[in-house]
């Protein structure tokens, strides 16, 4: 049975130690899993935090990798070490909270979008390659594994669908490396959503599950019947997550260009597309 989950990024930013209460209201909103949006290992207690997902009868599917200014695979000295610093430091405190795999872009800033040229574009990826290889052994020493995220065009030039994420996971050649897919970013890039989610087969380690507008899931125009026969030819036993955004989180709302509001209410975002999730794909 699939989990079904939010990401905190819909309620707050950054998800503090004082943001504990948000795992209790996933779990009345009926979710099976929270996915934490973690922009540094140091705002929470990894432990307290675990208790909390105990106390609630819910789990950690995932954390979703805050990758800002600052953090870049392909970037400067500076910022390759500060990405490697900071990826590590979540895996630890995952290991506390039991949570299976850290998701999102890890290879590069997100909203860095650039012409690059081949050869440049080859040397970022040779680095990034032997960055994230490096990382999931140090993920894989701790249980835990990484999932690369295409992100659309206007958010990344640097991994835009499955077959780019394929080949760099192929690159990278690690069994704690995989993809998660997103709904949102595939309806812009890819021909065809279920065939990339066919491709991905066994790499695929999560899936972000948002309409079209990147508000709740249902009722908009992505194929959700080919996706689920798709997640259930490959066999999919991870975690459905609505990473859905609103103009009040500042933050969050300009970095992924979020200037109206998707729903009435913060609310309705997971209560319209928690339970369309779970009467779709039968989580």
């Amino acid at each position: 049975m699939l989990k079904i989950g939010v990401n905190t990024f819909l309620l707050t930013s950054p998800f503090t130690n004082e943001r504990i209460d948000i795992i209790r209201q996933f779990k009345a909103w009926g979710c099976d899993a929270v996915e934490i949006a973690l922009e540094d290992a140091s705002h929470i207690d990894a432990h307290l935090i675990k208790q909390a997902l105990d106390d609630n009868d819910i789990v950690c599917s995932s954390i979703c990798a805050a990758m800002g200014p600052g953090r870049d695979l392909r970037g400067t000295k500076a910022e390759q070490q500060n990405s490697i610093d900071y990826i590590t430091q979540v895996l630890e405190a995952m290991a506390i909270l039991d949570c299976p795999v850290m998701v999102g872009p890890l290879y590069s800033t997100v909203g860095r979008a650039e012409q690059t040229g081949e050869d440049a574009y080859k040397a970022q990826w040779d680095t990034v390659a032997a960055h994230l290889k490096t990382l999931a052994s140090r993920a894989d020493s701790l249980g835990r594994k990484l999932a690369i995220e295409p992100l659309n065009r206007y958010e990344t030039d640097f991994i835009n669908t499955c077959d780019q994420a394929l080949e760099l996971i192929q690159a990278i050649d690690h069994p704690a490396v995989g993809l998660l897919l997103d709904t949102y970013h595939m309806n812009i890039e890819e021909k065809d959503s279920a065939v990339a989610i066919r491709k991905a087969g066994k790499h695929l380690l999560h899936v972000h599950a948002c309409g079209c507008d990147r508000g709740a899931p249902g009722g908009d125009h992505i194929n959700w019947e080919g996706i689920r026969d798709a997640l259930q030819a490959i066999d999919y036993s991870g975690s459905l997550v609505i990473e859905s955004f609103t103009p009040e989180v500042k933050v969050v709302a300009k970095a992924a260009s979020i200037w109206r509001s998707f729903e009435p209410s913060l609310e309705a975002i997971a209560l319209k597309g928690i339970p369309f999730l779970r009467s779709h794909f039968g989580g």
